[in-house]
C-alpha cells in the first residue's frame, strides 16, 4: 500500500513483527529498513564485491531451484535478471545495512532477498511490495539460510578478489628482483642488532626482500583453498532441511561455471557452519603478509635515512615534498604508507582472530565483521603494494661509494681473519680498529701478521658475501700486533 507522509512518497510493508514505511522508490523492504533503524553505528557498508559474490549465490539458486522444479520458470527467470543487473552494477545503492548488524548477517541476506524480490516483481508488472508476485523468503531464498548463504558469500568474494591480491604482490616481488639484480655488485655492510655486521651486497638485501614477498604470496593463495569447499545446501544447521539433497552438488557446480572457481560442496556442512577457521587461517596469511611487508618498508627508510647525518646507502624517489616548514625536505611517504597499512591490516586480523573464536554451538554469529575485516585487509594490500611497487621501489637508486665506505671501515671484517689469526686476535683487531679509526685492512698489514697481498685476497668483497671459509695457511705468529709492538717471523 502507498501513502503519502508529508513530502515523502512510501509504502507500508508488514511482517512478523508489525507494519513499517518504507521508501516507496526504495528496492530494499521491511526487514532492511528495521536493520537501518537498529543499526546506525558506522555508516560503514559491506563492499560491493561481496554484494555481488551474494547476487551470484542468489542466480544460482534461482537457476538449481528451476531445474529440481521448485521454482516456476517465470519468477526464477525474473530473479535470475534481477541478480544480473547487481552483477552489472546497478542497484549497489540499495545494499544499506551497516557493517555492525545482526549476528550472521541476516539483515544483510535480507537486504539481497528484498532487492532482488521487488526488482523481479518490476520485471514481472508488479509493482514494489507486492511479495504475491514474488517473495523475498519463499522464493529468492528458497533452499537457503543465512547461516549457509552469508559464509558462501565471503569464501566466494575472497576467492574472487584473490587475484588482484596476488597480482600486486607479484608485481612488487617482480621490482625487488630487479633491484636485486641492478645492486649485485654493490657492497655493503650489513648490520645485526643495528650494529656494523659482516659484508652483504645490496643485491642480496633486495633478492631476501622479493624471497620474503614471493613467500608472503604462495601462503596467501595456499590458505585461500580451503575456501573453495561452500556450505550451501546446509541451511540453519548443516543438516540440509528444506533442502533439495543434490541441491548443494548443484549449487556448487553451478557457481563454478559462473565464476571459473574449482568449488565444492562441504564435506560437513554442520563443521563448515560451526567453524570459521579457514577465514582465521586465511587472516593469518595477511597478517605475515603485513609483518613481511612493513619490515621492508621500514628497512627502507633507515638505509634510506639522511641524506647527510643517516645512513643514506639508497636515495628513493622523491614524489612529494616532505615538510611544511623546512624546504627541499624529501620523506619517504611511500614506505610511511605502506607501515600504516600494514599496522591497519594487523588490527584487521586480530578482529578476525576474535571473531572467529566467538562461535557457539551450531553457528558462529561475528560473520559480517569478519566479513568486513577480511575483505578490507586485502582491499588495502592490493592498493598499497601497488602504489608502493609504483612510486615507492621503482626508481630507487644506490650511492655505491658510501656503501664501499662502510664496507672498508667496517671493523667486522676482523671476521674474516679470524679463521687465520684465531678468534681472540680477530677480536683485538676489531677492538683497535673502532678505537683508532684505522681498518682492518691496514691493521692487518701494519702488525706484520698478514702481506698486503693476504690482506687483498682474504678481504675481496666478492669472497666475502658468498659461501666459504679461508683456509688457515702460512701466516706471521707473534707480530707486532694491532699496537704496532714487536717483531714478525714466520713459521
Amino acid at each position: 500500500m502507498r501513502v503519502a507522509r508529508g513530502r515523502r512518497d512510501v509504502r507500508i510493508e508488514r511482517d512478523p513483527l508489525g507494519s513499517l514505511a518504507v521508501p516507496a522508490d526504495a528496492y530494499y523492504g521491511i526487514q532492511t529498513r528495521r536493520a537501518m533503524i537498529n543499526f546506525p553505528i558506522s555508516g560503514r557498508r559491506l563492499p560491493p564485491s561481496f554484494v555481488q559474490a551474494y547476487a551470484r549465490i542468489k542466480d544460482a539458486a534461482a537457476a538449481v531451484n528451476m531445474s529440481l522444479g521448485l521454482l516456476d520458470r517465470k519468477r526464477g527467470a525474473a530473479i535470475r535478471r534481477a541478480a544480473g543487473e547487481v552483477l552489472a552494477g546497478r542497484h549497489l545503492d540499495q545494499f544499506v545495512v551497516d557493517v555492525y548488524q545482526a549476528g550472521a548477517g541476516t539483515s544483510q541476506n535480507m537486504n539481497l532477498n528484498e532487492v532482488l524480490a521487488n526488482r523481479a516483481i518490476e520485471i514481472l508488472g508488479g509493482r514494489r511490495g507486492d511479495y504475491a508476485v514474488v517473495h523475498p523468503n519463499d522464493h529468492v531464498n528458497l533452499s537457503q539460510s543465512t547461516n549457509d548463504t552469508f559464509p558462501s558469500a565471503m569464501r566466494l568474494s575472497i576467492l574472487l578478489a584473490l587475484p588482484g591480491l596476488l597480482r600486486a604482490l607479484g608485481a612488487c616481488e617482480a621490482e625487488l628482483r630487479d633491484l636485486g639484480r641492478r645492486f649485485r655488485g654493490t657492497v655493503k655492510s650489513a648490520r645485526t642488532h643495528l650494529q656494523d655486521a659482516v659484508p652483504i651486497t645490496l643485491g642480496r638485501e633486495f633478492d631476501a626482500y622479493a624471497t620474503m614477498v614471493g613467500r608472503a604470496a604462495r601462503r596467501i593463495e595456499g590458505a585461500a583453498a580451503p575456501l573453495a569447499r561452500l556450505n550451501l545446501g546446509g541451511t540453519a544447521a548443516g543438516t540440509g532441511l528444506n533442502a533439495h539433497p543434490r541441491y548443494a552438488s548443484l549449487v556448487a557446480r553451478a557457481l563454478s561455471r559462473q565464476t571459473g572457481l574449482r568449488l565444492l560442496p562441504a564435506e560437513d556442512p554442520a563443521e563448515a557452519a560451526m567453524s570459521t577457521a579457514d577465514f582465521a587461517a586465511f587472516s593469518a596469511t595477511l597478517r605475515c603478509a603485513s609483518i613481511d611487508l612493513g619490515k621492508i618498508a621500514s628497512d627502507l627508510r633507515l638505509l634510506a635515512s639522511g641524506p647527510v647525518t643517516g645512513l643514506a646507502e639508497i636515495r628513493l624517489p622523491a614524489v612529494q615534498p616532505g615538510s611544511s616548514m623546512m624546504p627541499g625536505k624529501v620523506n619517504p611517504v611511500m614506505c610511511e604508507m605502506l607501515n600504516m597499512v600494514c599496522f591497519q591490516v594487523i588490527g584487521c586480523d586480530e578482529t578476525v582472530a576474535w571473531a572467529a573464536a566467538a562461535g557457539q554451538l551450531e553457528l558462529n554469529v561475528m560473520l559480517p565483521v569478519m566479513a568486513h575485516n577480511l575483505l578490507e585487509s586485502m582491499t588495502l594490500l592490493q592498493a598499497a603494494v601497488a602504489a608502493f611497487s609504483g612510486r615507492g621501489l621503482r626508481g630507487i637508486r644506490a650511492d655505491a661509494a658510501r656503501c664501499r665506505l662502510y664496507f672498508e671501515r667496517n671493523p667486522t671484517l676482523a671476521t674474516a681473519l679470524a679463521p687465520i689469526l684465531g678468534y681472540a686476535k680477530a677480536a683485538e683487531m676489531a677492538k683497535e680498529s673502532i678505537r683508532t679509526g684505522r681498518t682492518i685492512a691496514a691493521l692487518a698489514i701494519e702488525s706484520g701478521l698478514m702481506t698486503r697481498e693476504e690482506v687483498r685476497r682474504t678481504l675481496d668483497p666478492g669472497r666475502l658475501t658468498r659461501p666459504g671459509i679461508l683456509k688457515p695457511g702460512r701466516v706471521r705468529r707473534g707480530g707486532r700486533g694491532p699496537s704496532g709492538s714487536g717483531r714478525s717471523r714466520r713459521d
